[in-house]
């Protein structure tokens, strides 16, 4: 699910992207230093709970941690833009493929 690598952390979720998930990617995060790096990859997930991505808005607001998040489906894309997440953070997914920061 997740990997660090040079001051990064790299998360990647698959299945069900739900409350748990979110969960998961929030404790992951909570100790982090200010300025630390995050990439959160959403492309293998099959399904996605409206509930998870609005919470996962109010994670990305809250963490002092730079937080990019890819693999994202259109309808989640537009979620979190309309819930104030900037476009900077967000990969809609359909550009260009996942790169595999596993070393």
């Amino acid at each position: 699910m997740q990997a660090a690598q040079s001051g990064c952390l790299v998360i990647r979720m698959d299945g069900a992207f739900d409350i748990d998930s979110v969960q998961i990617i929030q404790k992951r995060i909570a100790d982090l230093p200010g300025g630390a790096e995050v990439y959160v990859d959403l492309s293998r997930v099959r399904e996605f709970h409206d509930r998870a991505v609005a919470m996962l808005a109010d994670v990305l607001a809250a963490t002092r941690a730079h937080i990019s998040v890819r693999g994202l489906r259109q309808h989640q894309y537009r979620m979190l833009r309309y819930l104030g997440v900037t476009p900077a953070s967000l990969d809609p997914g359909l550009s260009r493929p996942a790169v595999s920061l596993d070393g």
